[in-house]
Parts: structure tokens; C-alpha cells; sequence
């Protein structure tokens, strides 16, 4: 009877995973190890793209990569884990209630924004989070042109001035021009608590944004936050009022909820804390990986974000030594010293630059085109032979070099 390893999940974390786990079992020649992923669908949703217009593109199949390494997959959604009994119960494709036994589990179940309880948030606001939700915010964009021409129309608030909130406002003025035109009279503003531009991404990278913000013509509320949206634009916490028929949501990402049924600790993001192997602490057949992972990145200090680029090496590294685990081989040890930033900002261009400070490398035209290759190239899945891509799945293969 073969033995079971369940990756919930086909994000970077979760495909990533799957091929480190089908590298370790093919190298030792273990046709008695199967490697099954469980998601709603057999394709990577690149996520940091969904800042972009023709969102419907940035997806890639992996049907075909998974069948080229033997990787299984069942179309369906986790409800629930039960850590003592080894099972994943989930509802299938059809709706048919089921249960996966697996001897060996990681949890790749990606991180949700998480709105929060103020009014008109839920029926007004759009979001770039899943790629549902940025379809949306895409229609009703291109549809904004049907409006009559007002400051509301023309106006879209951005809640939120981190990474995505960021990337969402210096993208905004190009697709608002493409619709209502080159000369429209629009407004941009983001409503961010801090005191300070940019003030998430630290000081490093800070003028850069704001120099950006200027030249894009992009307005700041500082220490302000949003206290209820409706059609027409939303309302401060000081009272006042900004009109608008476009809110963006940004703020208040957390794991998924599936962390809840582990036993375990979990950080502020409900993130499960996990060891240097991203097996979670306390619990023996049960790994994380990418969004839901509390890990070390190195002996520093700094533990992973959640972002695609940690989790590539997170999912490479939980892959691995799940297989690891299971086949009673040495693990190698998660590690992920080197940290960058490539912040798109939009017609500018964008920002990269390195270390956990923040400094500054490239800028405007050379900036933009590393996050080209960035968006276009490094995130995506490698091609669908099993050569290339077992040796992609390698943990030692650095995402950052």
C-alpha cells in the first residue's frame, strides 16, 4: 500500500511543494510514495499580478506539469483537518462530500484579505486578493466610462498604503486614462494609518515612493483610516468624506482559516509556527508552507513574509522534507537569507532593492524591467516535463540570487 502526502493547496507554496516532495521520492526511486495536491483548481492564480489589468491572464494550468511528474490531483475544497485520525475532509468538484487519510500533510492553503466589520465594506468595496475579485474590480472599471463624468467616477480611494495597496494606486491612473480617456481629470488617493508615505516599506525605499506618488499625481490621507463605504465613496474616521464610485481594499490579510484546526501556535497572522524543517511545532505528520508558515528565514531574526517569493523556497523546502520525513532521509533545513523588493509603480516605473532594509538598487526604467521578468517569468511554473521540472523543485536552488 503506497503512502500518502496531501498538499492542500496549488499556489506558489502548495505546486511548489508537490514537485519538491515528487523530486525527493523519484531521486531515491519510491514508486511507494504517492504525492496528491487537493484545490479547487489544477492552476497557479498568480497573485502579485492582480494589481494589472487583463487579470483573466494571470493564471497558468498545471494539469499537465502535475501529470508529467506524477503528482495526482482532486479537484475540491478542504473544510476540515483532523490531526489525531491523519484525514482531510473536503467537498469534491460535484459537491460529494469526502475524506482523504494521508500519512503526511502540508498545508499550503494560501492567506485571504480579511475585511473588516464597518459598514458597507462588504457591499462597496472591491479588492485584488483572489482572482474573482479582481475580475471585478477590472469590469467595473472599464464600465466606468458608461457613468456620467462626475468627481465620483473619476476618483478611485486605495484603503491601504502597504505592498498591494501601493502597487494598486500607481497602477490606477494608466487604466482609468485607457477608459475615460487621456485627458480625464482623475484622482487617486490612498487612505493609509500611518504618519508617513510608504511608511510600511520603511525608510529605505520611502522617497521613492513618494517622488512616484508626486509625478502619478497620487494623494496620500495620512493617520486616517475609512470607516464606512457606500456607492458614492467612503468616510474617514475624522469625518470626512471623500467621493468616490471605486474603494479598493487592501488591508487585513491572515492565513487561511484551516490553521484553526491544528493544534498548535499560531502568529498574528494565523500563521502555524513551524520548525527549521517547516514541520509545525508540536505536531509529527503535519508540515506548512508559504502563507501559513511562521518560519525562520535565517539566524537573524527575520522570518518569512507573505509574499511569492518566500513562498517558492518555502514550498521547494516543505516539499522536500515532507518526502523527507516519510522516506526516513536527513531534511535539509529551510533557509532564505537573501531578501529583496521589487515595488511596481506603475508608469513611474519601479523600485527594487535588497536586504531587509530596504536599500535601494534600481530604479524607474531598470526597476520596471526586473519586475517584468519578475511578473512574466520567475513566478511562473516551469515547464511541463519531468526533467525540468524535478530539477526545479531542488530546496537548494536559491529564488533570489
Amino acid at each position: 500500500m503506497k503512502q500518502q502526502i496531501l498538499i492542500v493547496g496549488a499556489g506558489f507554496g502548495g505546486m511548489w511543494s508537490a514537485l519538491g516532495a515528487a523530486r525527493l521520492a523519484d531521486m531515491h526511486d519510491r514508486s511507494d510514495v504517492e504525492v496528491t495536491v487537493l484545490a479547487p483548481e489544477a492552476e497557479l492564480r498568480v497573485r502579485p499580478r492582480f494589481y494589472e489589468a487583463e487579470v483573466h491572464q494571470m493564471k497558468a494550468p498545471l494539469g499537465d506539469l502535475f501529470d508529467a511528474v506524477g503528482v495526482k490531483f482532486i479537484k475540491g475544497s478542504a473544510e476540515r483537518i483532523d490531526s489525531e485520525g491523519k484525514r482531510v475532509e473536503y467537498t469534491d468538484a460535484q459537491g460529494v462530500k469526502s475524506v482523504f487519510n494521508y500519512d503526511r500533510l502540508v498545508l499550503a492553503a494560501g492567506s485571504r484579505v480579511v475585511r473588516p466589520n464597518l459598514t458597507g465594506v462588504n457591499e462597496h468595496a472591491f479588492d485584488v486578493d483572489q482572482i474573482e475579485q479582481a475580475a471585478r474590480l477590472e469590469s467595473h472599471i472599464k464600465a466606468l466610462h458608461l457613468q456620467p463624468e462626475s468627481v465620483a467616477r473619476n476618483t478611485v480611494v486605495v484603503a491601504g498604503g502597504g505592498f498591494t495597496g501601493i502597487e494598486t494606486a500607481t497602477e490606477m491612473p494608466a487604466r482609468l486614462r485607457a477608459v475615460l480617456g487621456a485627458d480625464a481629470d482623475i484622482n487617486v488617493i490612498v487612505v493609509d494609518r500611518a504618519s508617513e508615505i510608504g511608511g510600511a516599506l520603511g525608510d529605505g525605499i520611502r522617497p521613492t515612493i513618494v517622488e512616484a506618488s508626486q509625478e502619478l499625481g497620487i494623494k496620500w490621507h495620512l493617520n486616517a483610516s475609512v470607516v464606512s463605504v457606500d456607492a458614492d465613496g467612503v468616510t474617514l474616521a475624522d469625518g470626512q468624506r471623500i467621493e468616490a464610485r471605486t474603494v479598493v481594499w487592501t488591508v487585513g490579510v491572515r492565513a487561511s482559516s484551516l490553521t484553526e484546526h491544528i493544534p498548535a501556535e499560531r502568529d498574528a497572522y494565523g500563521r502555524l509556527h513551524v520548525d527549521s524543517n517547516l514541520k509545525v511545532i508540536g505536531q509529527d505528520h503535519i508540515y506548512a508552507t508559504g502563507d501559513t508558515a511562521y518560519a525562520a528565514t535565517d539566524d537573524e531574526g527575520n522570518y518569512a513574509l507573505m509574499t511569492c517569493q518566500h513562498a517558492i523556497s518555502l514550498g521547494r523546502s516543505a516539499g522536500h522534507n515532507v518526502a523527507a520525513d516519510l522516506l526516513g532521509i536527513t531534511p535539509i533545513p529551510y533557509s532564505q537569507p537573501k531578501y529583496v523588493t521589487c515595488l511596481d509603480l506603475g508608469a513611474w516605473g519601479a523600485v527594487f532593492t535588497e536586504g531587509w532594509d530596504r536599500q535601494v538598487k534600481f530604479v524607474r526604467e531598470e526597476g520596471k524591467q526586473i519586475k517584468t521578468q519578475i511578473n512574466t517569468q520567475w513566478i511562473y511554473p516551469p515547464a511541463a516535463n519531468r526533467e525540468t521540472a524535478l530539477a526545479a523543485a531542488d530546496p537548494m536552488i536559491p529564488v533570489v540570487a
